[in-house]
Order: C-alpha cells, then structure tokens, then sequence
C-alpha cells in the first residue's frame, strides 16, 4: 500500500458525495489535524452517531461556575423582616465564586443566564403565619416565595436570572412572620445555583 500526497479532493463533478473508506472500515485523522477552515460548516447528517472516546473540547457548553451550600454551626435567628441568610458551609463551589463568610452571595466572573435556587426553614413553626424566601440581585428582591398555611416553617424559592460576569450578584433572604425571632433550622437551609447552556 502507498501513500498518497496532495492538497485537494474532489469528486469528478465538483459537486455531490465524497466518500473516505466503505463500511466496517476506520477512517484515522492524525495528531494535531484540523478538520475544515474558518467559517466552514461540517454536517453531520441525520441518523448518524458521534462516539467520543477522547477528550471532547469547544463543543456545547458547560453548567459552570455552579455552587450550593447550607448552613452550619451557630443557628442564625430572624423574624419578621427581610434579614440575608448566612449560608456559609460550601458543598460545591466550582469557581470560588459564592462568599460564605462575609457577605454570602455568589458573584460569578462567567457571564450569562443562571438558574438559582435556594431555601429558608425555621426550626420551630409555632405560633408562624408565614414563611417566605426571596432571591436578591443587586441587593433588589427579583424572587419570591410565600408559605401562608397553618404553622408554615419552610419555604423554596427559585428564578433565572442574568448575571454579566464582573460585578452582579446575588443573595439569599428569608422572612418569618412570628411575634419572637427564631432559629433558622441548619441543612434545611439552603443556598445554590449554576450557568445555563446557551
């Protein structure tokens, strides 16, 4: 078997299906070899399977940077007013960019549209006409969530939100309608969020 050496492809009629190999065969694209040019479109048709079993780069995207947390050690207490909730044990925090310590938001250098999430329990319901949890951007409630039933104690919250990857952020906020403030309840108070895939 030979070798052939040139700089151009074509099928006879300049136009049509050019075919590499036939059934059953491996078609090998050496080391550092590129696929087309700038600006060319490469077309996968219907019906066909891509098996990577390599390392995959440039394609789709990536639901990151992305971090949850909870909250730990000393039980923070609130009441009736809107007060940030101090969730301050990372789980996952994949670009460091969630401040658990100081001013517990997330201000992610990456930017684009994020789903967040997040999660206020009281660790007692008595005497509670209400639970309710809010997201914050900017300092500004853009998400909110009420729990009106009897002794209500926990409340989940959730919107998307665009975020431009210097200076917007976002924080966790919980509210209990009670006469006395009372503890936040430890895990059952949650905090997180991810970019989604444009």
């Amino acid at each position: 078997m030979g070798t052939i050496k040139t700089t151009n492809i074509e099928t006879i009629t300049g136009s049509g299906t050019l075919t590499l190999g036939q059934s059953g065969e491996t078609v090998s694209i050496p080391t550092n070899t590129t696929l087309g040019a700038s600006g060319t479109t490469i077309t996968v048709p219907s019906g066909c399977t891509i098996t990577n079993n390599g390392t995959q780069t440039g394609f789709g995207g990536a639901n990151s940077p992305y971090f949850q947390a909870y909250q730990s050690g000393s039980a923070q207490t609130i009441g009736d007013t809107w007060t940030k909730v101090q969730i301050n044990d990372e789980i996952v925090d994949s670009a460091n960019a969630y401040d658990n310590s100081s001013n517990y938001r997330f201000t992610p250098q990456t930017a684009g549209k994020y789903f967040i999430y997040g999660q206020v329990t009281s660790a007692t319901s008595t005497d509670m006409d209400r639970c309710m949890s809010g997201i914050y951007l900017n300092g500004s409630r853009v998400s909110q969530t009420n729990s009106y039933n009897g002794d209500s104690s926990s409340a989940h919250t959730a919107t998307i939100v665009d975020l431009n990857g210097s200076s917007d952020y976002v924080e966790l906020y919980g509210y209990f309608g009670v006469s006395t403030s009372t503890d936040l309840q430890g895990r059952a108070c949650f905090f997180g969020g991810y970019k989604l895939i444009d």
